[in-house]
């Protein structure tokens, strides 16, 4: 059998809390924590995912947000009000998963504990469309016009990368995109050490684990 997700439950009443632990109690690879009574129903063992419930994405939850996601842990929300501003800034301050509280019902809420205990993400349908927009004008109006993309590097440090992960020498890739050999080094220079890299070829390592190229 797999081990449970074990699951830190957050709160601002003891009745929410209580319903959200009824509601998954019948779930046996849910281990729920209570963070105020210290208590888990399978035993002390790192957390996998924090769900809470809030009335609103306001500057104390996304202060929680922020705080459970430095400290490693997935973070579901359930939240009262929740429109398209609030699911930007929720995700920005880290959480993984949104619920609104009306439809937050046993199986939606297994879901997305899940997910996000396999690194998913969850987020009701009507405001994904708004939020994929939101990403499309960050890549449109910000990022194009800088020469950048969403990955965080520019389209010309990805041709330089991929050049030089086919065995590619400066001289080579400076021919092959009409770039002098000096170019070359520089775009390689600054993504080395804008991600604290060790040389090219850790930045081709770098940029293959993150899907860069």
């Amino acid at each position: 059998m797999s081990r449970s997700i074990r699951v830190l439950l957050h709160a601002n009443d003891p009745i929410t809390r209580a319903g959200l632990a009824t509601q998954l109690a019948d779930y046996p690879d849910v281990d729920l924590v209570d963070p105020d009574a210290g208590v888990s129903h399978g035993g002390t063992g790192t957390i996998d995912v924090a769900l809470a419930s809030v009335d609103a994405v306001d500057k104390r939850t996304i202060e929680l947000i922020r705080g459970l996601h430095r400290a490693g842990r997935p973070v579901v929300l359930i939240v009262t009000d929740l429109g398209s501003s609030d699911v930007t800034a929720a995700v920005e301050a880290g959480a993984t998963g949104l619920i609104r509280r009306a439809s937050a019902a046993p199986g939606q809420l297994l879901s997305a504990i899940r997910g996000a205990a396999n690194g998913e993400g969850f987020l009701p349908p009507d405001l994904l469309g708004g939020l994929l927009n939101q990403v499309r004008q960050v890549q449109t109006q910000v990022l194009a016009p800088r020469g950048l993309t969403l990955s965080g590097i520019s389209e010309r440090e990805r041709d330089v990368l991929r050049l030089v992960s086919e065995g590619c020498d400066t001289r080579e890739i400076g021919r092959q995109l009409s770039y002098s050999e000096r170019t070359v080094k520089n775009v390689l220079q600054d993504v080395t050490r804008r991600y604290g890299l060790r040389n090219r070829s850790h930045a081709v390592a770098y940029a293959l684990r993150q899907g860069l190229l």
